[in-house]
């Protein structure tokens, strides 16, 4: 019988792969700039393969791919009949993957996000936003999820209209905030503030995803952890930000060779920036000792970056037999069967 989310976080870390919005339009089947995920309805067997790729990677959980699978985004692109189909196929996929795992089966979690019509100067807007959540958990309760992972929240109030609606359903909520370049959400709250008042209305993890990689975000998670009694959850972009350029929104490449189609490198141009799998694992290292409780990797994480961050925190995944071994590489490796001619000519190659 496989543990809960609950269940599984007292019992060590748990590991949750996400980046499957990058990840498939960089497999082909996903349209950078409107970022809709057709693909469950498009391409099932390559939203499945992604799901499984992640799952063998270390993930605990199959996380539907249900982000701005909502009814303002499907408006945007005139397909509001495909709203319902979407999300019911992205979970159902989701559900068939998770009991592929050998060992225990995967997690199934359902997925809210970001409306961006949320307004806190419109009450309006308020109503639209709690109808798209409504539906969206209605139909996550209905196909059995295990939990929802409400994300990337810019505005305090709007993460918690998300975790109402997940409590109103009766089902476990982990809410996590994107916090952008002015390090204040955008309603005037502190992410700190922010999580501690949603873990008090009874969010399971509260934390942050999204729009920041480890070295911004990190000082941000240390003072949720000393604000939190519960647990906390990271998962953080793969991409060098930094104090001065904290977010992906508006990172510098100052080595590209020519002109881009748009003012800034997000998003298809950030390919220079990328953390490698060594220093991400390094910052899971460091996360898990200061206590944050649900790790992972969001846009841009691939697999192999996803296994690194689950080793560094203990975790044997189903596909550490493919981690990095360069015992017998020609250049590189130590064993004694090597020609020397080529080990000793590694520093001129």
């Amino acid at each position: 019988m496989k543990r809960s989310l609950e269940e599984r976080l007292k019992d060590g870390p748990v590991i949750v792969g996400e980046g499957y919005l990058f990840e498939l339009e960089r497999r082909g089947y996903l349209q950078a700039g409107s970022f809709v995920p057709e693909v469950a309805l498009e391409n099932p067997e390559a939203l499945k393969q992604t799901y499984r790729d992640y799952m063998n990677s270390g993930s605990d959980v199959v996380l539907a791919f249900t982000y701005n699978a909502h009814r303002e985004k499907m408006r945007i692109i005139g397909k509001d009949d495909l709203l319902e189909p979407l999300n019911r196929r992205a979970i159902q996929l989701a559900k068939e993957v998770a009991k592929e795992h050998p060992e225990e089966e995967a997690l199934v979690a359902g997925n809210i996000s970001n409306t961006n019509i949320f307004d806190d100067e419109d009450p309006g807007s308020k109503e639209k936003v709690r109808n798209i959540f409504r539906e969206m958990v209605r139909w996550c309760k209905e196909e059995g999820v295990d939990y929802i992972q409400g994300e990337t929240f810019y505005y305090h109030e709007e993460a918690l209209i998300a975790l109402e609606e997940i409590r109103g359903q009766g089902l476990p909520a982990v809410i996590t905030l994107g916090l952008m370049g002015e390090n204040i959400l955008r309603d005037g709250y502190t992410v700190e503030d922010s999580c501690r008042i949603l873990a008090e209305e009874g969010a399971l993890v509260v934390g942050m995803n999204c729009f920041r990689g480890p070295d911004s975000m990190q000082p941000y998670l240390e003072k949720i952890r000393k604000e939190v009694d519960g647990y906390v959850g990271a998962i953080p972009l793969p991409y060098r930000t930094t104090e001065e350029h904290p977010t992906f929104f508006n990172l510098p490449d100052s080595g590209c060779s020519c002109h881009l189609p748009l003012e800034t490198t997000f998003p298809t141009a950030l390919d220079p920036l990328y953390h490698n799998r060594y220093e991400l694992a390094e910052w899971a290292g460091n996360a898990h000792r200061i206590g944050i409780n649900y790790i992972g990797l969001c846009c841009g994480g691939s697999p192999a970056m996803l296994r690194a961050v689950a080793e560094a925190v203990g975790q044997d995944t189903l596909n550490s037999k493919y981690s990095p071994d360069m015992e017998k590489h020609f250049l590189f490796g130590r064993d004694e069967t090597l020609k020397d001619h080529n080990t000793n000519y590694r520093g001129k190659a």
